[in-house]
């Protein structure tokens, strides 16, 4: 395979079967074929980050989908970050999620930081 940028979606297709076949032949990391994979590899990421890019989720919803996972309700956060109504106040948008309170949710909650403050 030439390498080359990726600037369609049949050469993306290509080379994505192009990968699945170097896969299935199981080359080296360190071979010619396989440093030729690494660089294929690159190059449909970078395809796929700028055609398939996947949106930022939204904190409070994040803040709220991992509460809800963990089993979590807003009473579980008053040591943390204030009182119940505080809580409550963040999570209906009517106070800001600020750079502390991003940092508690991090700590707390395992959020991503990219998330938080995006």
């Amino acid at each position: 395979m030439k390498l080359k940028p990726i600037k369609s979606q049949k050469a993306y297709e290509a080379h994505l079967a192009w990968v699945d076949t170097m896969l299935d032949r199981r080359v080296k990391p360190n071979s010619p074929q396989g440093e030729d994979l690494q660089v294929v590899l690159l190059l449909i990421k970078a395809y796929e980050d700028k055609n398939f890019s996947i949106p930022t989720p939204d904190p409070i919803e994040a803040i709220r989908l991992k509460m809800n996972a963990l089993g979590l309700k807003n009473k579980d956060l008053v040591n943390k970050v204030g009182s119940k109504g505080y809580v409550s106040a963040i999570l209906n948008r009517r106070k800001p999620l600020t750079l502390e309170l991003a940092r508690i949710f991090y700590r707390e909650l395992g959020i991503p930081a990219e998330v938080l403050l995006s």
